[in-house]
């Protein structure tokens, strides 16, 4: 029974995008990422997460999605950084520590309304570079803030459908 659900059910594949709107998608991530690191250059603040790439996939191949939306994005980012600089500064750069910051991030985040899968990647990062408390600001509020505003401009002007569908 269980090796036949890892078969899969035989499902199709969705439908394949249309040329502009992978091109539309792939203009859009790389203005997103450019405004960011450009920003963070010129500024000489940190605004970029490794995140924020697969946050950019959300934003500009799949807008309309609940994952995509302002809310979840900022809030889902924001949550998962301070809960892993929580756990962190709680209990130390251990592998069970970090492994409960991701698993309390994913329930936060639906308890919340706030899922943005990409983000559950925030508490992993900050296990890795163990920063300050100001990590929450700056990448983690401003970069994913830029990410949506660069989003709201950018699929509005682009696109007869309203971004977002809910804040």
């Amino acid at each position: 029974m269980f090796l036949q659900k890892l078969r899969g059910e035989g499902g199709e594949l969705p439908p394949a995008p249309s040329p502009r709107a992978v091109v539309l998608a792939a203009v859009g991530g790389t203005l997103a990422i450019a405004i960011l690191a450009l920003s963070a250059q010129t500024l000489g603040l940190a605004l970029i997460l490794g995140s924020f790439g697969a946050s950019c996939v959300l934003l500009f191949a799949f807008p309309d999605v609940p994952f995509s939306q302002p809310r979840n994005v900022i809030g889902g980012h924001f949550l998962s950084s301070a809960i892993g600089l929580c756990f962190l500064n709680s209990f130390g750069p251990h592998w069970w520590a970090l492994s409960l910051a991701a698993g309390t991030s994913i329930a936060v985040m639906m308890l919340t309304r706030t899922v943005h899968p990409p983000a559950d990647s925030n508490p992993v990062i900050v296990f890795l570079a163990q920063p300050t408390w100001s990590f929450l600001w700056f990448p983690t509020l401003a970069g994913a803030a830029i990410l949506v505003l660069t989003a709201l401009f950018y699929q509005n002007a682009s696109r007869k459908q309203c971004y977002p569908k809910y804040w």
